[in-house]
């Protein structure tokens, strides 16, 4: 599969800024918005700097101290050394579901691919001490999500998260997992194989330097990236405190879909997502659920997706629908007459055609639904 290509220009003045004590994601974004540069930034006075909304004398002296001291240069050629692309916000290949969060990653590292399809994302999270039911409902829904054509994104914890990864694997479709430390580290370590796995089908990410350890204050901000990736978040099985819940406060708190798959009365993993759907949270127990959930996007391909877990859930694919014998709508038919018997990747799709990237993600779902072409490994699709 082809990989990200280089770093974001000037990716070495991002890191600087970012490593200044005194600097998060919240007040990186203020000091790029007031002075519209990382360069000016970078060569700002304790003065210039007390401008900015929300910095006060204390915090501007941090930062002016403390901005020449990072060596972007190890972490640069580490990141080369493991193939890992470091990427700003301002690039253009940054997921732009995230990017609308309140408080998104400054920078991201990325070891895989990220794509235009992967808009189409939903994060399945849930308990890392979870019972054999959460985990055929975590690689259920993420196989049959996955194969009509959605990302799964989570945390790749033991658990709930690795069984989501694993069922979107089984049905060749793409996946994201977000670390809670470096990319230069894998957590926990038994799921090295699943990480390379994850990488050659979707994409690992962090927020954090290579070498960050797994520490327990890293996994709270990495929750909100998980959220901030996807269209909606499903929890299935979780504590009271457990982390999916922090990933649905943040889905909640930037005005995306919650979902909550029930679990037994009794059971201690089953009163997080029993106390979302409770509050609120929409109720699951199947792929249409999750469809109907997401909007308009879900209305589009209600009816599809529904026929597709039928299929799926019975072993019984049926291939003998035809081109004519299905109505399809005016971008369904754009995109069946851009694809032939070769496999073509969904970029090559996208260019093709002509059409916005989300316009193509739902004629690509709904033509795989309707019978009338494949998916096929690395978001490669042929009739």
């Amino acid at each position: 599969m082809e990989r990200l290509p280089d770093n974001s220009g000037d990716i070495d003045k991002w890191l600087t800024l970012y490593h200044s004590d005194g600097v998060g994601p919240v007040t990186f974004l203020k000091l790029l918005k007031y002075f519209g540069s990382v360069d000016r930034a970078l060569g700002a006075t304790v003065r210039e700097l007390k401008k900015v909304d929300g910095i006060g004398s204390k915090t501007a002296e941090k930062i002016a101290a403390a901005r020449d001291k990072f060596e972007p240069q190890p972490e640069l050629e580490l990141a080369h050394k493991l193939g890992v692309c470091i990427m700003h916000i301002r690039d253009d290949r940054y997921p732009t579901l995230l990017k609308r969060i309140y408080d998104p990653p400054v920078v991201l590292y990325v070891k895989g691919t990220l794509n235009r399809a992967d808009n189409l994302s939903v994060a399945i999270v849930g308990s890392r001490r979870c019972t054999l039911y959460g985990q055929e409902q975590a690689s259920r829904f993420a196989h049959f999500l996955a194969g009509a054509g959605f990302t799964i994104c989570s945390g790749m914890a033991r658990g709930i998260d690795s069984a989501a990864h694993q069922g979107a694997l089984s049905a060749n479709g793409r996946t994201i997992a977000v670390q809670g430390c470096g990319l230069a580290n894998v957590f926990p370590p038994e799921n090295k194989e699943l990480f390379d796995k994850i990488t050659e089908n979707g994409a690992c990410l962090s927020e954090l330097p290579l070498r960050y350890e797994p520490l327990s204050e890293n996994f709270p901000p990495r929750n909100r990236i998980i959220a901030g990736l996807s269209l909606g978040t499903i929890v299935i099985e979780a504590g009271l405190r457990s982390g999916a819940l922090i990933t649905a406060q943040s889905a909640l708190a930037n005005n995306r879909e919650v979902m909550a798959v029930p679990g037994k009365v009794d059971s201690p993993l089953s009163k997080g997502a029993n106390s979302l759907i409770k509050q609120g949270a929409r109720l699951i127990d199947s792929v249409e659920d999750v469809v109907e959930a997401l909007g308009y996007i879900g209305e589009q391909l209600k009816v599809h997706v529904t026929a597709e877990a039928e299929e799926a859930e019975n072993a019984q694919r049926d291939s003998l629908f035809t081109e004519q014998a299905l109505r399809l709508t005016g971008d369904e038919q754009r995109v069946y007459d851009c694809l032939d018997k070769e496999p073509v990747h969904i970029e090559e799709v996208i260019n093709r055609c002509s059409l916005g990237a989300g316009n193509v993600n739902a004629a690509v779902v709904a033509l795989r639904l309707k019978g009338l072409i494949k998916t096929l490994p690395g978001n490669h699709f042929a009739k």
